[in-house]
């Protein structure tokens, strides 16, 4: 499954792009804010992200920036995971590409997709100490829908956190396009990203 926004290529995640999951998470201070990524991040866990598969209803995506003749940037991961029965939307982008508006981009594309794919309700989360990724959400469409703790693998402990919810059923102002405006974010997946935060 593919998905072509206003400035992004969003595509599967292969086995060989683990160099560029690692490079990017191997490296950034805010793996902390991700729920599902452990510290320190091996090649070998990247090794095993990129190799674990797909779900047709659950899609992740490796978020990349086409450079004409020059190949791509890839800019992170977006995907969809399921937790207690329901569908959780998370992001993680690479520090370097933050603040440019590819998460909100991404993430206006990842749910116009899961719409289609019959989704009628998404979910998501952030740690209290990573308000980026709650601006970006709200800018999504999402409502807050309560507070509570959640385990941070790369923090090792429980940490506060606020949890969202989108009606993908009701009109919101991801309605639009699928173009671009701000958000830079991390993870989320079911064991692949964490499908939280954003930075």
């Amino acid at each position: 499954m593919f998905i072509r926004s206003e400035r992004l290529f969003l595509r599967p995640i292969w086995p060989e792009d683990w160099a560029d999951l690692h490079a990017g998470l191997s490296q950034d201070e805010a793996v902390g804010n991700l729920a599902r990524v452990p510290w320190s991040y091996t090649p070998e866990k990247a090794r095993d992200l990129a190799a674990q598969g797909h779900s047709p209803r659950l899609p992740h995506f490796l978020i990349t920036r086409p450079r004409g003749a020059h190949g791509v940037d890839a800019l992170g991961v977006i995907g969809l995971a399921e937790f207690d029965g329901q569908a959780h939307l998370g992001a993680w982008i690479a520090r370097d590409h933050r603040g440019q508006g590819y998460a909100t981009e991404a993430g206006r594309a990842v749910l116009s997709l899961a719409r289609t794919l019959g989704h009628r309700r998404v979910m998501a989360r952030h740690f209290l100490d990573n308000p980026a990724l709650g601006r970006v959400l709200r800018k999504l469409g999402f409502k807050p829908s309560g507070s509570g703790e959640e385990f941070s693998l790369g923090h090792g402990v429980a940490a506060p956190s606020l949890s969202y919810a989108l009606d993908l059923g009701m009109p919101s102002d991801c309605d639009d396009d699928l173009g671009g405006d701000g958000m830079g974010g991390d993870g989320a997946g079911r064991g692949r990203f964490p499908a939280r935060r954003a930075a």
